[in-house]
């Protein structure tokens, strides 16, 4: 490959990079066509941008970012995949589910909500987090279940004062 075109290569690995709130790096090596095809499916149903890439040109294209993700490096060895998307856990979602059924796509270690997450046992904890309309509902959620409480109260006590202003009325 010439120079002109791995620098290309590169160029476009970076644009994609920064195009995307987060990502993952996986293992999916040893899937056949019907399984790689299914991921692939599966990852395009829930707006995941998977590519598999040299591992040399991908921490090159890290580094050109500005960004610092070294804490990467060094899971960047074997097979990766990377998993694109602008929402945080449902990559994590998508790894989790598929390895009810198989080993693959191993996880390796992901970029998410601004932080590195290394390692396996790090797939719950991103599988878990919230998206930012989530977190949106759960604070609307929370500042309306009040308001919805005060104005049950009333709604009812409504009724109770009525009773009671009919049944006074009655006893004269």
């Amino acid at each position: 490959m010439k120079r002109e075109d791995k620098n290309a290569l590169i160029e476009s690995l970076q644009s994609v990079i920064e195009e995307y709130s987060h990502f993952y790096l996986t293992d999916i090596s040893g899937l056949n066509a019907q399984q790689t095809y299914e991921l692939r499916k599966k990852c395009f149903e829930k707006d995941i941008e998977l590519i598999v890439v040299k591992n040399t040109f991908f921490k090159k294209a890290l580094e050109r970012t500005g960004r610092n993700y070294e804490e990467l490096f060094d899971v960047l060895n074997q097979n990766t995949s990377i998993m694109f998307c602008n929402i945080a856990n449902v990559p994590g979602k998508l790894i989790k589910e598929l390895n009810k059924k198989s080993d693959k796509p191993l996880f390796k270690a992901a970029f998410a909500e601004e932080s590195f997450y290394v390692g396996s046992s790090q797939l719950d904890l991103l599988a878990a987090l919230k998206s930012k309309e989530e977190l949106i509902g759960d604070v609307i959620m929370l500042l309306q279940s009040p308001m919805k409480t005060v104005l049950g109260q009333l709604e009812s006590s409504k009724n109770l004062l009525g009773g009671l202003v009919k049944t006074l009325s009655e006893r004269d």
